[in-house]
């Protein structure tokens, strides 16, 4: 399901600064929630109270405000490699999933966004691990000092396969998450009783947000066993915080259970979606303004502040083409105005 139908006013270039702004924008002003999440997940909290709120309490009395915001700036920075290699992997995928007729079915579709997801996060990984890791200590006794420092140390401590570990759990949890997907999709003309390609954008933004409360509360399991393997190390305090010991994935999930019951499979589900909203509605409107701004620097539109379109402007031309006429156009009237003898 897309967030956005993609814009031929706008350059490839502009798409990735606007969807980097917008994604860098709502991951800052939500880190709280997302700190509240890894925290519970990993096990941190265990033992005290686990509300997003107090969670985020007790975090900035013993380590000061920055602490709510650890590690966004490593999930900030991965945002541009992780969307590239998303967006070039789903352009495979496509053409993979394509018939001779050229068409693409919407189970096809979904896969092909799943698959390039998994793709992106698999190659970026190493950023999503330390990511964790930052989160995870203390920062007035950190045993990481930023991303250089952190990538260094893990892999001159514990080896180039630490900043992989979890990874499995990534490809696992990608079926329960495209399961979600197509089950939201399959049901949306359903919920709104009217066909897809009618739907407004507020009804579109209601879409994505069911769509990832769906898709992440199924492979959220995934999700905590993974940051637990991420947080566990002999080299941390505590062993990273992590509230049970295992030896793999599988006794990762045992563990889990033996000990908390299935339930604390979604420890830190409430944090994750309740950042859901407003982690999109800041998307929404972060893109939306971007857009605005450089479809008024290609000539598409009168103002940044409104959708106003420019008169005499084709909409349907390319920016470069739109470039190419305006110089034209203007060479032209360069002449016109040349004084004959």
């Amino acid at each position: 399901m897309a967030t956005w139908r993609r814009d031929g006013r706008l350059t490839g270039g502009q798409r990735l600064l606007c969807a980097g702004l917008a994604g860098a924008l709502s991951l800052s002003l939500t880190a709280p929630l997302e700190l509240a999440t890894v925290l519970a997940q990993v096990g941190v909290v265990r033992g005290l109270s686990r509300g997003p709120w107090a969670t985020g309490h007790r975090v900035w009395r013993a380590e000061g405000p920055r602490a709510l915001w650890k590690g966004n700036a490593v999930a900030c920075l991965r945002l541009f490699p992780c969307s590239a290699v998303q967006l070039a992997a789903y352009r495979k995928f496509v053409v993979l999933f394509t018939d001779d007729l050229g068409h693409i079915s919407q189970w096809s579709s979904i896969m092909a966004g799943s698959l390039a997801g998994m793709v992106s996060t698999v190659v970026t990984y190493p950023t999503d691990l330390i990511k964790t890791r930052l989160i995870v200590q203390n920062m007035l006794e950190p045993s990481y000092r930023g991303l250089l420092h952190a990538f260094s140390t893990i892999y001159q401590q514990e080896g180039f396969l630490a900043l992989y570990r979890g990874v499995s759990l990534t490809i696992v949890g990608a079926l329960p998450f495209s399961a979600g997907s197509l089950l939201v999709y399959m049901n949306l003309e359903k919920i709104w009783n009217g066909p897809r390609d009618q739907f407004s954008l507020p009804q579109n933004f209601a879409n994505v947000c069911l769509a990832a409360a769906v898709t992440q509360t199924l492979s959220f399991p995934f999700d905590t066993v993974k940051r637990k393997m991420q947080a566990q190390s002999p080299y941390l305090p505590h062993s990273g915080g992590v509230d049970v010991h295992f030896s793999g994935a599988v006794d990762c999930f045992r563990q889990i259970v033996k000990a908390q019951g299935v339930l604390g499979l979604w420890n830190g589900l409430t944090a994750n979606l309740l950042k859901i909203v407003p982690y999109f509605g800041i998307m929404f409107s972060t893109f939306e303004f971007c857009k605005r701004i450089c479809l008024y620097q290609n000539g598409y539109i009168l103002s940044p502040l409104s959708y106003k379109l420019t008169p005499g402007v084709d909409q349907s031309l390319q920016p470069q083409e739109l470039r190419e006429l305006k110089k034209f156009f203007k060479m032209r009237k360069l002449k016109s105005k040349k004084p004959t003898l």
